[in-house]
């Protein structure tokens, strides 16, 4: 290649920042209370800290790790504002609980660049949240204050004026990864302490047959049309089941399986055989009645 006498250009190499600071709760900030930062994932730091960031080659957004030496936790955070007093930092009381920390106990604070998340899956930590109409839109919603996610963390978020927790149980493309201005794929888990409920085999209606009022009064040889008790389409249970018996002049007639062999094809007979027990007794009254009208006439004619 040709040379033409100018300097070689070269990058400048990226150095890290790594700082120990006291950690405190949002509550311990001076001022008015700061609901935007305990309800987010971003931290407060002192303005010494952007000057040292400023000098340095890195990336943006600016991440940080978060470390507890003593407790071998790790946890990452974006930062919100510079407003911290000096060797003070200041983070959400949930991020206090994942690093297992108290008021006053030293971290280290170093930052670091993340891959941009592509899937994450969250494990609530009560059944309450099942009560969310929308979880998914809620938790975007919510997740607008939070720059990082890590696996194991347990995230807080305020909806309706009331705290959820939700576990972190898996981020892709790594353990820790930055959802700031990314396209990002959620999953719920069940919720810590749900029950499936148990599934009761839908039983079918079953019509109780009383076999009391289902004894016949016929033989099987006898012929009786329509025979047995009336039930219901939809299958229920009828409340007063009518009882039903063969009148004895069709049992006394006809007999199944017999027919009639001298029957013509051209004639129509009308029996007229049968008569009820009180026509017959009618019958005979106004027989009676009649033979002694006749008797009395024939003795005023002699």
């Amino acid at each position: 290649m040709f040379n033409f006498g100018f300097p070689e250009m070269r990058w400048p190499e990226m150095r890290n920042f790594t700082q120990n600071y006291r950690c405190f709760s949002v509550s311990m900030l001076p001022g008015n209370e700061r609901a935007d930062v305990e309800n987010g994932g971003k931290i407060i730091m002192p303005p010494s800290a952007l000057d040292q960031l400023t000098r340095l080659n890195i990336e943006y957004p600016m991440l940080f790790k978060i470390t507890n030496r003593h407790g071998k936790r790790e946890t990452h955070a974006g930062v919100l504002e510079f407003i911290a007093d000096e060797g003070r930092i200041y983070i959400p009381y949930w991020m206090m609980k994942n690093l297992v920390l108290e008021e006053g106990d030293l971290v280290t604070v170093e930052n670091l660049s993340l891959p941009v998340a592509s899937y994450s899956k969250f494990k609530p930590q009560s059944v309450d949240f099942l009560d969310i109409t929308n979880p998914k839109a809620v938790l975007e919603n919510c997740l607008r204050n939070f720059a990082c996610l890590t696996i194991g963390d347990v995230i807080a978020i305020s909806y309706n004026s009331k705290i959820y927790e939700l576990l972190v149980l898996e981020t892709k493309p790594g353990k820790a990864v930055t959802i700031i201005e990314c396209d990002m794929n959620v999953e719920f888990d069940a919720p810590e302490g749900y029950k499936e409920p148990e599934r009761i085999p839908k039983q079918e209606d079953v019509m109780d047959v009383d076999n009391h009022h289902q004894t016949t009064h016929i033989d099987n040889n006898e012929f009786y049309a329509f025979k047995g008790e009336g039930s219901r389409l939809d299958g229920k249970k009828i409340k007063e089941p009518i009882k039903s018996e063969p009148p004895s002049h069709i049992l006394e007639k006809y007999t199944r399986g017999i027919p009639d062999y001298d029957h013509n094809i051209f004639e129509l007979k009308f029996d007229r055989s049968f008569k009820p027990k009180t026509a017959i007794k009618n019958e005979k009254d106004d027989f009676q009645t009649f033979q002694g009208a006749g008797h009395s006439l024939r003795n005023k004619k002699q």
